[in-house]
Order: C-alpha cells, then sequence, then structure tokens
C-alpha cells in the first residue's frame, strides 16, 4: 500500500465509488463515459516521482549541495520533496471523499487512518532503530523523537480530510468561481491557519533558553542562547523552536539540526564539518524540521492540493483543468517569488508562507504537465516504473528512506556483523 494510498482513489472523476460507504453505489441513470471510471494514473506518475526524488536526495544530498536540504533560508531540490507529498494527499482526498453519504463514519475513519500513519511514523523516526550499521534497537520514551515526516503528512490529513468532510457547500460548479463559492469555507478555514501561523511567527516573544548536549567522558555542557525578541527568523530565536521546546520538550526534538550545515555552524559549509571558532551558541541545539507550527503550513499546502482535485471532480474537459491548474501555479510562484524579494524569505524549516507558496506553485506546474503527458496525451510506457513506484509508496519509504531493508540486510551475516551480505556483493557497509 503506498504511502499516501491511505486517500488514493480508483475513480478519477466518475460517480461510481464512494470509499467511504466501501461500496458501489448505483449508477446514474445517464450513461456515463468509459474515462469515468478510469484512474487518474498522473497522480500515480506524480507520487512516484516524488519517492524517487526522495530516494536520490537521500543518497545525493551528501555530495552534491544542491540535492541536499537547505542549511536555512533558500530553496534546493529536496526542499521540494514533502510539499510534494502534502499536496498529492490533497488531491487524492478530493476524489476520496467527493461524496460523503455518513459524515461521521468519514470522520471516525480518516481519523483512525491519521493515528495509523502518526504511530508508524513515530516507530520509523522515533529513534527506535538505531541505524544501518547497528543491530540494535529500543527507544526511551522520554526522548523519543515525536515529530517526523509520516507524522506531519498525518496532521495535515485529517485536517484536510475533515475540511472535505465538513466544509463544502452544494453550489452548481460551471466555472472557476463557481468552484471558489462551493467550497469558500475551506478556503476560509487555509486563510485563518496561514494568519495564526503569521501571527504566531512574527509576533511571539522569544525569550533567552538553555540547551545541554553530552561530552566526552559522559560530561554535559550548558549552552545559553540569548534571544529576548519577536518575529526573529533566525535559527536561534525563531518561535517555530520555541513553541516546540515548551510543548514537545527540547529532549523529543530532532538532535541533527539542518543549520548544523550553514557557514556560521560549520567551516565545511554547506555540508557538516567541525565549528568555527566564533559558532554561535545555537548551533548544537536540537531543531525538528518537522515541528508543530511549522506543520501548520504543511495543512495549508495540503488545502491547496484539496482545491486542485476539486478541479478533476468538477471539470470534464482536459483543456479546462489544465487551465485552472496552471493560472493558480503561476499566481502562487509569481506571489512566492516576491515575498522573498521583499524580505519574507523561503525557508523550510519554518515552512515559511513564500516557501508554501512557490513549492505548491511549483508541485502545481508540474502536476499540470504530468497529466498532460500521461492521462491527455497516453504516454504511460515511459512512466510505467513511476505508476509502480507510487502505488508502492509507502512500502518504498519503510524499506528504503528509513532504512529497514539495509537495516534486514545487515542482519545476515558470518562471523561477525562485518562481514554481510552488503560486503559480500561489494557495497561498503
Amino acid at each position: 500500500m503506498g504511502v499516501y494510498e491511505l486517500v488514493r482513489t480508483e475513480d478519477a472523476a466518475g460517480p461510481a465509488m464512494d470509499l467511504e460507504a466501501g461500496r458501489g453505489l448505483p449508477p446514474p441513470p445517464a450513461k456515463a463515459p468509459p474515462a469515468a471510471a478510469q484512474r487518474l494514473v498522473s497522480l500515480d506518475v506524480f507520487r512516484g516521482i516524488t519517492v524517487l526524488l526522495m530516494i536520490i536526495v537521500d543518497d545525493a544530498g551528501s555530495f552534491l549541495p544542491a540535492m541536499n536540504h537547505s542549511p536555512w533560508e533558500g530553496v534546493t531540490i529536496a526542499d521540494f520533496v514533502m510539499p510534494f507529498f502534502l499536496f498529492i494527499v490533497g488531491v487524492a482526498l478530493a476524489l476520496a471523499y467527493k461524496r460523503v453519504p455518513d459524515k461521521l463514519d468519514a470522520t471516525r475513519k480518516a481519523t483512525l487512518r491519521a493515528l495509523k500513519l502518526f504511530c508508524v511514523g513515530l516507530v520509523l523516526q522515533g529513534g527506535f532503530f538505531h541505524g544501518v550499521r547497528s543491530l540494535t534497537f529500543g527507544v526511551d520514551i522520554a526522548q523519543i523523537r515525536l515529530m517526523g515526516i509520516l507524522q506531519r503528512i498525518a496532521i495535515a490529513y485529517l485536517v484536510t480530510a475533515l475540511c472535505q468532510i465538513w466544509l463544502k457547500g452544494d453550489d452548481d460548479v460551471d466555472s472557476g468561481l463557481d468552484l471558489i463559492k462551493r467550497y469558500k469555507y475551506q478556503l476560509l478555514a487555509g486563510l485563518l491557519i496561514t494568519i495564526t501561523y503569521m501571527a504566531l511567527l512574527y509576533g511571539t516573544y522569544v525569550p533567552d533558553w538553555e540547551y545541554r548536549i553530552s561530552g566526552p567522558g559522559f560530561t554535559e555542557k550548558t549552552f545559553t542562547v540569548r534571544c529576548g525578541v519577536r518575529g526573529d527568523s533566525g535559527p536561534g530565536c525563531n518561535a517555530v523552536g520555541m513553541i516546540d521546546r515548551k510543548i514537545l520538550g527540547i529532549q523529543h526534538l530532532y538532535g541533527r539540526p539542518v543549520y548544523a550545515r550553514s557557514q556560521q555552524c560549520s567551516i565545511d559549509s554547506p555540508q557538516n564539518g567541525p565549528l568555527p571558532p566564533d559558532a554561535p551558541s545555537w548551533c548544537q541545539a536540537p531543531f525538528d524540521p518537522e515541528g508543530l507550527l511549522s506543520s501548520v503550513m504543511a495543512i495549508v499546502t495540503c488545502l491547496i492540493g484539496l482545491q486542485y482535485g476539486h478541479i478533476i471532480v468538477h471539470f470534464q474537459k482536459h483543456k479546462e483543468r489544465i487551465m485552472h491548474w496552471l493560472v493558480p501555479s503561476f499566481g502562487m510562484l509569481v506571489l512566492a517569488f516576491a515575498m522573498d524579494f521583499f524580505g519574507m524569505h523561503m525557508n523550510k524549516p519554518l515552512y515559511t508562507l513564500s516557501y508554501t507558496l512557490c513549492t505548491a506553485g511549483a508541485a502545481g506546474l508540474l502536476f499540470a504537465g504530468i497529466y498532460t503527458l500521461v492521462d491527455l496525451y497516453g504516454y504511460r510506457r515511459p512512466t510505467v516504473a513511476m505508476e509502480w513506484m507510487g502505488m508502492h509508496a509507502l512500502m518504498i519509504f519503510v524499506l528504503i528512506a528509513c532504512n529497514i531493508l539495509p537495516i534486514f540486510i545487515h542482519g545476515f551475516y558470518w562471523g561477525e556483523p562485518n562481514n554481510n551480505l552488503l560486503k559480500f556483493i561489494g557495497i561498503k557497509a
């Protein structure tokens, strides 16, 4: 089952299947066109391309800076992976919940799915597994990492699913304006979420704070970070990190912060390296790139994808769909670069508004392009591998991205752990 197949639907545009009811609905009186019962292959292909991109950046990022996550401000190829997944979840939700005969039952099922996904994320990214080269496992609950990739997706999935179940009107849709009227409450929810995020990010007072790290000989070293500011978007004194430290606890945050590769914290920047002599005190502080406040804007990305999915449901002509995708995509990109130019920089760890708009606009353009090639012109043969990866995304994420397959392979050895199967086939363990 694919990583985001929790919300994948077999029906791209037609009304013949209701996933929440778990059974086929009575066919409409009029004869539906054959295309109505076909899968939206481009969505699987988009998901597969994103999975492949995730694998590439994980492996190539260590020696190609352009393929690694940006140390702080700015975006690289790797910084598009998470928003692409969230965008895809939103599109799929529009298809999966286009008909909801029982809203309470649909809410219950969506909540259970999100809870399952969150728990899987806790196991895979909470510290239970100790690395590829370690044959040990287990995690101290007092220090387990609480947030992660799947946890963020679970939160965005649940909120977006609830919006799709409860916040949609009954207006007929014949134009883009009608689409806005039908889903105005979903758009309002996205706007309120964005305003809340902006108010917290730029209005929250961040006081001085301390953290401890282990040193040689089981000693602990204490660092003090001087802040006393509001609206700071730097690594040490931003509201995103402060909220995570206050609510989650610093011991439950990610221990290898992305800003450790910045020029301020590494003499080998943009790669990890020794600290410069004048390194700031926050360079070694835990910071979760999938924290609570930044996940608020991840919900907005998912809601944007939901609106793109509505276009599939309500418009049957290819040209109409593509035009309704391209216009907002270009608009979001222009707005994102304008915001970045005037000082509201794109920043993945903080998940800033400019970053949200840039990645969502790029996702919309890429999806429109894939749809044109695959579903409009039928170029399926070159994308068969991507389609398969998209249909099995969760399995690939667990086995490859979370290193479960390498850990499993390392578990078979001769005499001592270094003599494992990877060494036998010539891959350095």
